[in-house]
Formats: structure tokens, C-alpha cells, sequence
């Protein structure tokens, strides 16, 4: 088969793939999978590398042409099989260069041959400059600012849309537009976020491509010189001049489309304002001035004195000043014309469009007017640095996915929620938790969000927005069909249902909750679980702040006479960190104020604090029936406990052999399973002198085990032993 028949069925080919365009991805893979791996011949790769060209003119042109960036909304994609084609074709080519190139100068093509000859001259030292200068304005210029407004194009997309969901909704509520007006507003703008979000990872493609492609031509150079030398007994002029060619041909061939798509991305991120064609845009604003084309011409005048004296270029702006003339005239008359035909008309036609058209037409209001500053007004001055390096105690981060449940617009209750949780922590655990800073993160899948403490994310979880969590207590014994997932707050097996099979799960047993509610069970989880990372010095002075108001006596008896502040924060901290309430302070105080001079050590203090609360925590574990079922220490596992205690110190901490561990971990999680089989909550209960030394072994393999002490037991708690733990 000769060049034309194959060229002749590859045009074929593409005029099937016209009429079915559902096949023209599926089948882009395959031949990108098939390059890699088989050798092509060099008629197919003049084809391949044509395509590859015409692709990236047709896409800078249909970038050029679309008035908003929907009308192109699989440009991402394109950026991507694009760049995945010329990094295959670059294979491909380098392929073909390094095996055949000592016997045939067309080895990979004629049109990489004539890009390496015709376009460079047949000098490979200008095709070498040619092609860096391609690459680093490709690379630095082109496609670094591609990125940069991909970037905040995402960013400011992100930030307008609960300002457009607003208008939305008061254009609904005003009975300016229909239901169903209304959700295809609605979908637009997620349209427009999802977009600009794959617009912001696409462009990193095209950035690295320019870079690869440097390398590609490098190694190609290098190694076919090898090749050329050592095995096919070429003269080494003739190696370089022949493989530097046809690999500044290949590069060049491989350049010029990821030039063309690096313009395209530019194109498209930086015209996604304007809602017009990008070539009627320009020359309406660049030359739909008559004084600006004045000024500019008497600009080039002064230039072409200039010339005169000179002698060599005053020709070309001497042209230049007639141009800019005759547009300023031609400006100005149709400007004029303009002006009569509404004059004759009687009036201009009003400024609210065409009657009847109301304001369903008009732009949804910028999200940057609504609420609050202006992007850059954070970096007015350089006193406004400082508020950037203040870490917020407690954040939640949320993807635009799940904008509804914090939007009060939409009905959205976790706002209100957060408020309760906050209150509702302050009751059961005695600390005022800081204000919760919830914030949008475009960084995360649509509909994940993530819980951050101080800056560092500690919990987070994926939901369905308009689903419902089911969960099975236990009772239920029918399946119900839905997407299987975990609960996070518990990690308990659960189901995403439909809003429509509510109902009979419940029915069937199951708990159902709806997604704002899995994140605020979530938050108050993970509050209880890092409350101590929250009790800091300033919060535990507050703390102090209020008990003094009404027991100042202990206070001022207390500190700083006795105990230190950060000596009160860190036993407030052991009690936070076994999850025991600190709410009745005056009474943690007293305790502190009894003890303080017996011991310096706060792990000492926190024993006895926790005595002191005896009442409160066996009421906190207690059953209904008023009995505490525990699991207890071997009292010779204690002994064996105490023996190994290593003193650092700063603290004290038990050191046992490695058999040890292995045995009471195996022993322990026996127990723990049977106490959870009889739906009890695993306690274990020991002698006070070796509490926290149980805790400290054990709290990295059962980190929500509770261990309490004897001296712990209140007079009217009564004990009950399911089982004894040794080794």
C-alpha cells in the first residue's frame, strides 16, 4: 500500500468518525494506546501530525468565536486528549528518528523533515534557537499566565455563587422568573464553577507539556548522535546535522499546537467576562474611540520627525498616521450618522431594553458587591498582612456542592446548627468553644468537606446533598437499597437513600438523618474529641474569669500563690482529653487549691480532681438502672505496671516488654468485644496509683476506652464486673 492509498483511507476514516462522533474518543484512545507501543510509518505520521495541527487551529478559533465559556465547556477535556496526542505522536516520532533515520531523511514524515529543513533553514543551529524561544515563551509567558487567571478565574467563580444563587432566588420570589427558569440558572452557575475548576487543573497540562517537550528534544539529539556514531557508523557531523534536524523538526511539529493551545487557554480564561465575540470585542474597544486614534497618530508623527533625520523608516509611519486618521474620520461620521437616525426616530429607546422584558434577562449581581470587600482589599496596605498570619481556632471547609446547607435561602440550617453545638457543648463539657469559621474550598470534590483545627485538618467526610443517611441500629433486619458509605462521625456502616425511601426505612428501623445533620454529629464528635487542643491559656483565664465572679475566695487563694495558669490549663486539659466535663470549675478549683501544695506534678493533680468528681463521672457511664458495668485490672498486672514505671522526668510513663503489650492487647480486645456484644460501654476500673499508667498503654490502640479508678466510685454507684483483663 503506497502514501496516497493510506493517506486516502485515513481521510475515510475521519469522514466515519464524523457521522458517529460518540466513537471519536473511544477511538482517539486506541490509537494513542496503539503509538506507544507500535512503530507507525511515516505516511501515517505525516497524517497524525496534520491532525494534530488542524486540532489545535480549530481550537483557538472556536475559542476565538465563543461568547461565553459554556459554549466551549469541554475545552478542558480537549486540553487534555490533546496534550496526551502530541505526547504519544512525540514518542511516536522519536520512534521512527532513532531506528530509521541513518537510512532515510523522511523517516518520520515529510512534514517534520520540511519543518526541520524549510522552516530553520537547513541550519539546525537557528532551528535550535527557533525552537527555545518557541518553548520559553511558551512556557514562561503563554502558559504560566494561562494558569495564573485559571486560577482566579476558579477562585472568583467559587466566591460569586452564593451571591448569584441570592439573586436567583429573589428573582423567584418576586415572580420575575419561572421554577424552571430558575433551576437552569441554577445549573449554569454550577456549570460555570465546575469549568473554571477543570480549567484550573487543565492549564497545568499544557505548562508541563512545554517543558517535556524541551527534554524530548534533548534526549533525541543526544541519543540519535549516539545511535548515529557508535552504531551506525555515521560521521559525527553527519549524526548531528541529520538527527539535530529531524529532532528540531519534531519539536517544532509538537511546539507550534501546544503554542496554539496555550493561547486558546489564555484566550478563553481571560475572555470569560466579556459575553461577546473576542475579534468584535477588540476592535470596539481599541479603536471605537476617535480621540485615542488622534492621539496615536500624533504620537507616530513625532516618530516620523524623528525618521526624517534618520532617513530609513519614515515611510512606515508615515502610512501608519493616514491609517489612523481615516479610522478617526470614519469613526466620527458614523458616529454622526447615528446620531441623526435617533433624532429622526424622535427619541432614544429607553434604557430598560425592549418592553416586556422585565429583568429575567439581566445578569445575576456579583457576589464581590454583596458581600463585602473586593478581592484585593485584604492587600490595601502592609498593616492588612498581619490579620493573614492569625490561624483560626476551628474551621469547616465545605466543597460548592454543599453551599445549600449554609445558605438560609435555600433552607439551609447549619449555620443554626453550629450555634447550638457551640451551646450545647458548653453545657456538657464546660469550655466555650471559639467561633467556627465556615469557608468555601474550591481545593475539594463538590461535595466533601473537611474539619480543620488551628489550621491542620483532623476529620472530615463526602455527602449527598439530596439524599438521606440511613443507619441500622441494630433492630433492623430488612435491607434497604441505597449507596453504601460510612458513617464519619462513629464509622458506622450506612446507606445514601433517596429522599423518597425515607419513609419506609424508618418504618423498617433504620435511623435517617439528613446531610446537615451528619456534618453537625460530625463537628460535635470531633469538638469532644480535641476539646483540650481548644482550652489554651487566654481560654482557660476566661474560664477562671467567670468562676471568679461568684468564688473568688478560691481563686485568689489559688493563684498565683499555689498553681501557675498553665499548670490549672494542663489538668483542665488530661480531664478534656478523657472526655471528662470541666463545667463545674469551682469545684476543680477547690480540689487544685486542697492538693496544689502536695504536689507540683499535674498528672498527680489531675488524679485527684477526678476523685474530687467522682459523683460526676461514674453519673456521666452509668446504665439507666443506676449500675456501672466495668472490666477490671489483674491486680497483679497492676503490680507488674507500677514496677515499670520510668520516671522522665517532665512526665512518668510505663515501660513494658514487647510480650507483654502483644498479650494484654490481645486480652484487652477480647474483653472489649465481648462488653460491646452485651451493648455495655467498655470501662476498665483499677487502683488509683496505676490509672493513668493503664490509660497512657493503652489509649493508642483504644483511644475512646474510658479507665477509671477505684477512688472514682461514688457511695451510690453500684460496680458490676463482666471480666478480669491479665496476662
Amino acid at each position: 500500500m503506497d502514501i496516497a492509498q493510506i493517506q486516502t483511507k485515513a481521510v475515510q476514516f475521519l469522514a466515519n468518525m464524523a457521522k458517529s462522533p460518540e466513537l471519536a474518543l473511544p477511538v482517539m484512545i486506541i490509537v494513542v494506546i496503539t503509538m506507544f507501543v507500535i512503530p507507525v510509518p511515516a505516511a501515517l505520521i505525516n497524517m497524525l501530525v496534520a491532525v494534530s495541527l488542524t486540532v489545535a487551529i480549530l481550537t483557538i478559533l472556536v475559542t476565538m468565536h465563543a461568547n461565553e465559556p459554556l459554549q466551549f465547556s469541554s475545552f478542558p477535556s480537549v486540553i487534555l486528549f490533546s496534550t496526551v496526542f502530541r505526547l504519544a505522536l512525540n514518542i511516536t516520532t522519536t520512534r521512527a528518528i532513532l531506528l530509521n533515520a541513518h537510512q532515510d531523511e523522511e523517516a518520520a514524515g515529510a512534514i517534520i523533515t520540511t519543518f526541520g529543513t524549510f522552516v530553520t533553514g537547513n541550519n539546525y543551529v537557528v532551528g535550535v534557537i527557533i525552537f527555545l524561544i518557541i518553548v520559553i515563551v511558551n512556557f514562561m509567558v503563554i502558559t504560566h499566565g494561562a494558569q495564573r487567571i485559571g486560577e482566579v478565574a476558579a477562585r472568583f467563580t467559587l466566591d460569586a455563587m452564593p451571591g448569584k444563587q441570592m439573586s436567583i432566588d429573589a428573582d423567584l420570589n418576586n415572580g420575575l422568573i419561572t421554577d424552571q427558569q430558575a433551576r437552569e440558572r441554577r445549573k449554569t452557575i454550577e456549570m460555570e464553577a465546575d469549568y473554571f475548576g477543570a480549567m484550573d487543573g487543565a492549564s497545568r497540562f499544557v505548562q508541563r507539556e512545554a517543558l517535556a517537550g524541551l527534554i524530548i528534544v534533548g534526549i533525541n539529539i543526544i541519543g540519535g548522535f549516539i545511535l548515529g556514531v557508535a552504531i551506525y557508523k555515521m560521521n559525527w557531523l553527519e549524526a548531528v546535522q541529520r538527527y539535530t534536524v529531524l529532532t528540531i523538526g519534531d519539536g517544532l511539529a509538537a511546539a507550534i499546537p501546544s503554542l496554539l493551545i496555550s493561547t486558546a487557554t489564555g484566550v478563553m480564561v481571560t475572555n470569560a467576562a466579556s459575553g461577546a465575540n473576542l475579534s468584535t470585542e477588540i476592535v470596539r474597544q481599541m479603536l471605537g474611540q476617535k480621540r485615542v486614534l488622534t492621539i496615536a497618530a500624533g504620537v507616530m508623527g513625532a516618530f516620523t520627525i524623528f525618521s526624517v533625520f534618520s532617513g530609513s523608516f519614515g515611510l512606515v509611519f508615515s502610512l501608519l498616521i493616514i491609517t489612523l486618521i481615516l479610522g478617526g474620520f470614519a469613526l466620527a461620521f458614523d458616529r454622526l450618522g447615528l446620531g441623526q437616525q435617533e433624532s429622526a426616530a424622535g427619541r432614544p429607546a429607553p434604557a430598560g431594553g425592549r418592553p416586556g422584558s422585565g429583568m429575567s434577562g439581566a445578569p445575576a449581581p456579583s457576589a464581590g458587591t454583596q458581600q463585602g470587600h473586593p478581592p484585593s482589599a485584604p492587600y490595601a496596605s502592609p498593616e492588612a498582612v498581619s490579620a493573614l498570619l492569625y490561624v483560626d481556632p476551628m474551621e469547616l471547609e465545605i466543597g460548592y456542592g454543599l453551599i445549600p446547607l449554609v445558605d438560609p435561602d435555600q433552607k439551609g440550617d447549619l449555620l443554626d446548627r453550629v450555634t447550638m453545638i457551640r451551646r450545647q457543648t458548653a453545657l456538657e463539657m464546660g469550655i466555650i468553644v471559639p467561633p467556627i469559621r465556615i469557608r468555601d474550598n474550591i481545593q475539594l470534590r463538590p461535595n466533601d468537606y473537611s474539619i480543620k483545627i488551628k489550621g491542620v485538618e483532623v476529620a472530615g467526610g463526602s455527602l449527598m446533598v439530596d439524599h438521606f443517611l440511613a443507619m441500622n441500629p441494630g433492630g433492623a433486619t430488612q435491607e434497604i437499597e441505597g449507596v453504601n458509605t460510612t458513617e464519619p462521625a462513629f464509622g458506622l456502616p450506612a446507606k445514601w437513600i433517596r429522599e423518597g425511601g425515607k419513609e419506609q426505612a424508618e418504618l423498617l428501623g433504620y435511623t435517617v438523618v439528613d446531610p446537615a445533620s451528619v456534618v453537625a454529629t460530625h463537628l460535635t464528635e470531633v469538638i469532644k474529641s480535641h476539646a483540650y487542643e481548644l482550652l489554651g491559656r487566654q481560654e482557660t483565664q476566661e474560664l477562671v474569669n467567670i468562676v471568679k465572679e461568684k468564688h473568688s475566695v478560691v481563686v485568689e487563694e489559688l493563684i498565683p500563690n499555689k498553681m501557675e495558669l498553665g499548670d490549672i490549663q494542663k489538668v483542665l486539659q488530661n480531664l478534656l482529653r478523657e472526655r471528662v466535663s470541666i463545667r463545674n470549675l469551682a469545684l476543680i478549683l477547690e480540689a487544685l487549691a486542697d492538693y496544689g501544695t502536695l504536689s507540683k506534678d499535674v498528672n498527680v493533680l489531675t488524679e485527684y480532681v477526678r476523685a474530687a468528681l467522682a459523683r460526676q463521672i461514674c453519673k456521666q457511664h452509668q446504665m439507666n438502672d443506676g449500675t456501672l458495668p466495668v472490666i477490671t485490672i489483674d491486680p497483679k498486672l497492676e503490680d507488674l505496671v507500677l514496677q515499670s514505671v520510668h520516671d522522665a522526668g517532665t512526665m512518668s510513663y510505663p515501660v513494658l516488654p514487647p510480650e507483654v503489650i502483644d498479650k494484654l492487647t490481645e486480652n484487652m480486645s477480647k474483653m472489649v468485644e465481648k462488653t460491646v456484644q452485651l451493648n455495655y460501654q467498655p470501662i476498665i476500673m483499677c487502683s488509683p496509683r496505676v490509672r493513668m499508667y493503664v490509660r497512657r498503654l493503652i489509649e493508642r490502640l483504644f483511644p475512646s476506652l474510658t479507665v477509671l479508678s477505684h477512688s472514682e466510685i461514688s457511695s451510690d454507684c453500684k460496680v458490676r464486673s463482666l471480666g478480669m483483663v491479665g496476662v
